[in-house]
């Protein structure tokens, strides 16, 4: 098998749990407790809080552990605009995950206005269309570093100048991005940042919320006051130990895969008839390839190549049952019927040329099969 869906999920890495085991066996601790057995969990979650934060350029204090994107997501748009250090208006694109658009849309039903920033052809929010947006009430921006169905990187830091100006907290979910591109939270220039722990390696239901200091938030999860009172609940701290390898271990170069990338694009487009790519075609992951297959069904082409060893998906996995064209694609201007022909694929720093080749060969013959035009 040729596994092509890492957007939606990864393995666990081996080094991942072995640096978790101890802490869920012989180091059980409490980490509120206060003994020897509670200290030592302590330490190792505080040990893991200080190695996210080396990663992301920010202070231990400014990390908190959470449940996984979706939670870190809810916490930073919920949280900071309940907050509503200056008003009641917040700013997201239309080509956001689920998990910020539905927080967007319940702050909507309790009285806040959103505006929802249109994006271009390539998925791109352009600097002019965010600042026209912006109010003295706008209270929260959220815009993704990078995009989980088409793979398009936004310009981060050239945004967040823009809310810099005028004062309003800027919200990144850095999902996707994370272990691909640099997560410098002072040179992207954001006040918060989501990241999720298996993308990267780590065992589903861990993440990340990055709130800097100062930025008013109103938490989620009340009771116990843990992690700095920004989420209450007795900490999971081998998933933190985990979160904190993975996004260590991840770190790395990536331009042999994006050389990867760039030639499996070129094969699927010139092999492929009607292929079309989706997303920008240099500002976006290293690890992403998507396009759009006009006159096939998306679901059959991926029924067909997963018949023949390949595992890859149509769009997101986080739109859980959904028939729905992409929001993504159709922000993007995609037609509803050639947004239904979409296929993904999503890969590591494990996957070789070997395979994409393989794919991109077994991507047209899937292809041909489907329209009917086998020989």
């Amino acid at each position: 098998m040729i596994y092509l869906d890492a957007a939606a999920t990864r393995p666990v890495d081996r080094r991942v749990l072995e640096a978790m085991w101890p802490h869920l066996g012989p180091e059980f601790g409490n980490p509120s407790s206060h003994h020897e057995v509670g200290e030592a969990a302590r330490r190792a979650l505080e040990q893991a809080r200080a190695d996210v934060a080396r990663v992301l350029g920010a202070k231990p204090s400014e990390i908190t552990f959470t449940s996984g994107g979706t939670e870190s997501d809810n916490a930073a748009v919920k949280g900071i605009a309940l907050a509503a250090p200056r008003g009641r208006h917040v700013v997201v694109s239309t080509v956001e995950h689920p998990a910020v658009l539905e927080s967007a849309e319940f702050l909507e039903r309790i009285g806040y206005e959103v505006s929802r920033v249109a994006v271009d052809a390539q998925g791109l929010v352009q600097p002019d269309a965010l600042e026209a947006v912006l109010r003295d009430d706008t209270t929260l921006v959220s815009v993704q570093h990078a995009n989980n169905e088409v793979g398009t990187v936004q310009p981060i830091a050239r945004l967040s100048a823009l809310t810099a100006a005028r004062g309003i907290p800027f919200h990144t979910d850095a999902v996707q991005s994370a272990g691909w591109l640099d997560l410098d939270v002072g040179r992207l220039g954001v006040q918060a940042m989501s990241i999720s722990g298996h993308k990267l390696g780590a065992p589903k239901g861990v993440g990340v919320l990055f709130l800097a200091r100062r930025t008013p938030f109103e938490p989620l999860i009340h009771g116990g006051g843990q992690e700095g009172g920004r989420r209450s609940g007795t900490e999971n701290v081998a998933a933190a130990v985990g979160m904190a390898a993975a996004l260590r271990l991840a770190q790395g170069p990536s331009d042999d895969v994006v050389a990867r990338r760039d030639a499996f694009v070129a094969r699927v487009l010139a092999d492929v008839p009607g292929a079309v790519l989706t997303g920008h075609p240099h500002l976006r992951l290293p690890g992403s390839a998507s396009f759009v297959l006009p006159g096939t069904s998306g679901e059959s082409v991926l029924v067909e190549l997963e018949a023949r060893g390949i595992v890859c998906s149509s769009g997101s996995a986080c739109a859980a049952g959904s028939d729905d064209p992409s929001h993504v694609l159709l922000a993007m201007g995609v037609q509803p019927e050639i947004a239904q022909t979409a296929v993904r694929f999503t890969f590591g720093r494990e996957t070789t040329d070997a395979d994409l080749g393989t794919t991109a060969a077994e991507l047209a013959a899937a292809v041909r099969t489907v329209s009917g035009l086998a020989t």
